[in-house]
């Protein structure tokens, strides 16, 4: 009797096991960004990756909560975060339009004012497997991510100067010289 109970399990681990390889190896899977979820897909990520966050243990930000370092976050976020993630009263970019799961629009609604800026800068720093978040370690400076993630934290709290610092255009293209901004085109010969 135990005998069998103990086949009938190793029997159903292997029929699940088999249909789950299946289920992939098939091309059943939904790997489109047009595609709707697998059942539990994001039930098991955000459990996964709140999870692993909690276990890092990230150390409180060096970064004060001031003007000045929301304006140099702003100019970081600006040129690395938001063609994904937008920017106060801007509508999505056709980027984040296509993208699954969708990047969560930082500055609108409460954004990740109600995350602590360790975990932001958890996310930006290592960046989020299988959502297009990349990691940003060694590409930034630590310095530069807790700023982002600093002002992240206090998006709904930002002056006025911070915000329109996010809408300005990017210092490098505000000082480009007028000539510079569309090329002449050059006529061929035949």
């Amino acid at each position: 009797m135990v005998k069998g109970l103990i086949v009938g399990i190793l029997i159903a681990i292997l029929l699940i096991a088999g249909g789950g390889y299946f289920y992939f190896a098939s091309g059943r899977a939904p790997v489109a960004v047009t595609d709707p979820p697998m059942p539990f897909e994001k039930k098991f990520a955000h459990m996964a990756l709140n999870a692993h966050i909690e276990k890092e243990k990230i150390p409180a930000s060096p970064v004060v909560a001031e003007e000045k370092s929301y304006l140099s976050g702003a100019e970081v976020y600006k040129e690395n975060c938001a063609v994904c993630h937008g920017l106060p009263d801007q509508p999505k970019t056709k980027i984040a339009e296509g993208m699954y799961p969708p990047p969560p629009q930082l500055f609108h609604g409460t954004g990740v004012s109600d995350d602590p800026a360790s975990e932001t800068y958890w996310k930006a720093e290592n960046g989020i497997r299988l959502t297009g978040m990349p990691g940003f370690k060694g590409r930034l400076t630590e310095t530069q991510i807790w700023q982002v993630s600093v002002l992240l934290a206090n998006s709904d709290k930002i002056p006025a100067s911070v915000k329109a610092a996010l809408t300005s255009a990017p210092a490098t293209q505000a000082a480009a010289p007028a000539s510079a901004a569309a090329p002449t085109p050059t006529k061929i010969k035949p």
